[in-house]
């Protein structure tokens, strides 16, 4: 079925510009380890050494290796005191800085003896070799990791500051499953993400759910076309502006862009490869700025098949990873078997007439979207 258009197309970058025009990066907040995954990091304090100081990294026997040369089992070096044991763990005592196992230390008779030499930081973890003084625990402008996450609690951390939008997602009936792919990958972006459902597709039940007290973004899914029964456009212009309706960007020409006081609004289309194309090309730059994060890292590979678009509009290209290059899956229009098996992105913009095979372009990696 064709898809009815809106009468005239913004182009991306119009549109994006004056979605972006006086946005500013969220205050940082602190958040607990179990909600901070995903978020941008901002300004930590840097993380002291750790072990802060030598430690046992195994059970055995503390020595010095200095002590222990020529010792074998042909030639067991007696001592004049036992050694200590220690467990891992164990603050290494004074002068001893390896550690032996158990069945080369022979304390079954009136003296000691070492069945084998010692290497210095055998079976011992230095200070700061976990942890180097001053480590970022999670680098300002980056998403919190899960190695981010380890270094802090291994650091006796409980919190981490970060900057979190809060994004609204109001659903229109007949998209709900749209809605709950953006939701979920709104909150595998660290996002805290609320959803409201309006009563019905008019123009009136979807205004009622744009509220927009204690978010930071809102975005519409569904009703976003020119059909009958397609009103979230009319709903934004009711409680706010809309900046352009209707996008140069293909799949998601029927999105739409608004402002409703200065909290920016996002109309994705209800279908599922228009509202991932809307939110890949108009959400992530702004969801972005409000992180103040670093620019997304791109894979630069050449393409196994050329890609082909149409001069006017910008068009993104799904592609899949193989060993000589990229695969392109689809482009423009996207089956949903597509977008399942995708490894990446690429944003062809409005000028460009596509690439030739064996270019190198660079793609933004989807598992970071």
């Amino acid at each position: 079925m064709t898809q009815r258009l809106p009468p005239s197309l913004t182009s991306l970058d119009t549109a994006l510009a004056a979605m972006l025009s006086g946005l500013e990066p969220l205050a940082p907040v602190q958040l607990p380890l179990s909600e901070a995954a995903g978020c941008i990091a901002a300004g930590n304090s840097p993380l002291e050494a750790y072990p802060p100081h030598d430690i046992a990294a195994a059970d055995g026997w503390a020595l010095c290796a200095n002590d222990l040369v020529g010792a074998s089992s042909y030639s067991p070096l007696p001592l004049t005191k036992a050694p200590a044991w220690v467990e891992a763990g164990d603050a290494m005592p004074d002068r001893c800085d390896c550690v032996l196992d158990a069945d080369v230390v022979d304390a079954s008779g009136p003296l000691v003896q070492v069945l084998a030499e010692g290497v210095p930081g055998q079976g011992v973890r230095r200070a700061g070799s976990d942890i180097a003084e001053r480590t970022p625990a999670g680098a300002a402008g980056n998403p919190v990791g899960a190695a981010d996450l380890l270094l802090a609690r291994v650091a006796g951390w409980d919190k981490l500051s970060v900057r979190r939008p809060r994004l609204r997602i109001v659903n229109v009936p007949a998209a709900t499953a749209t809605m709950h792919l953006i939701a979920g990958i709104a909150r595998a972006a660290g996002l805290d993400v609320q959803t409201s459902e309006a009563a019905a597709r008019d123009a009136a039940s979807i205004a009622d759910t744009l509220d927009m007290s204690s978010c930071d973004l809102i975005l519409t899914v569904g009703g976003s076309g020119v059909g009958r029964a397609d009103a979230a456009v009319a709903a934004l212009a009711e409680r706010g502006h809309v900046i352009a309706h209707g996008v140069a960007l293909q799949p998601g020409r029927t999105a739409a862009v608004a402002k409703l006081g200065e909290v920016p609004v996002v109309a994705l289309p209800g279908s599922p490869d228009h509202a991932l194309a809307a939110w890949l090309a108009l959400v992530l730059p702004l969801i972005d700025r409000l992180s103040a994060r670093r620019p997304r890292r791109r894979l630069s590979l050449p393409l196994v098949r050329k890609i082909a678009s149409s001069v006017g509009i910008a068009e993104i290209a799904l592609l899949a990873r193989e060993p000589h290059g990229w695969t392109p899956l689809a482009v423009g229009e996207w089956p949903l078997r597509a977008i399942a098996g995708a490894d990446a992105w690429l944003l062809i913009p409005a000028g460009d007439e596509g690439f030739a095979a064996g270019e190198p372009v660079d793609a933004y990696l989807m598992r970071e979207c």
